[in-house]
């Protein structure tokens, strides 16, 4: 079967939702303040590269709230910032799949919204933040999708990181870089030759 493939943050959304989502769960359930230096420190060390097992550490906050319905009404105030390029009149028409670093019960209320036919992302438990697996970036992408859609063929793939996601790019038959919304055809030689420099 024939798909499309986007990455999402950054690529459908402006910027990391997973971290506007730590700060908004804050915001709303203001006693979360007090994790607030044990967070912003494992959220520096996981950006810095020091392990994926920072990012479970900065959902510890999920054992004190709903995570799964902190997740819903999350994507109700953020989904009029999805770029216009994910929404279904602007897509090609074939099914589209989803495959992110952030965690997947995250994702799942907007990629139901949008119509995604799948969704591959970090397995995390909502209640725990703990993951279950591996964070689902670079290398892991390839490898996630070949598990779960073994017989898939991918003709578009969108993503907003050349580097990060040469991966995936490497599986599409075209190629576009995502930028603030605006889509831009490159080859998969023109990206390796970027990524390589």
């Amino acid at each position: 079967m024939k798909f499309d493939l986007y990455d999402f943050d950054k690529t459908v959304y402006p910027v990391d939702s997973e971290t506007v989502f730590l700060f908004y769960c804050i915001l709303h359930r203001p006693y979360l303040i007090l994790l607030a230096p044990w967070l912003l420190l494992n959220l520096i060390l996981f950006f810095l590269g020091f392990g994926d097992s920072f990012k479970g550490r900065c959902f510890s906050f999920l054992r004190f709230v709903n995570g799964e319905k902190m997740a819903e009404k999350f994507w109700q105030k953020q989904q009029k910032n999805i770029y216009p390029i994910f929404e279904e009149k602007n897509r090609s028409g074939r099914p589209v799949v989803v495959c992110s670093a952030s965690p997947e019960f995250f994702l799942e209320p907007i990629c139901k919204k949008y119509g995604v036919h799948t969704l591959i992302a970090t397995p995390m438990n909502p209640k725990t933040g703990k993951i279950n697996g591996f964070n689902c970036k670079d290398k892991q992408k390839p490898i996630r999708l070949a598990e779960a859609m073994p017989d898939a063929e991918f003709i578009n793939v969108y993503s907003d990181s050349l580097k990060n996601d040469i991966h995936i790019f490497e599986l599409g038959q075209k190629c576009f870089y995502a930028n603030k919304g605006t889509l831009t055809e490159m080859s998969i030689e023109e990206i390796r030759a970027k990524v390589n420099k």
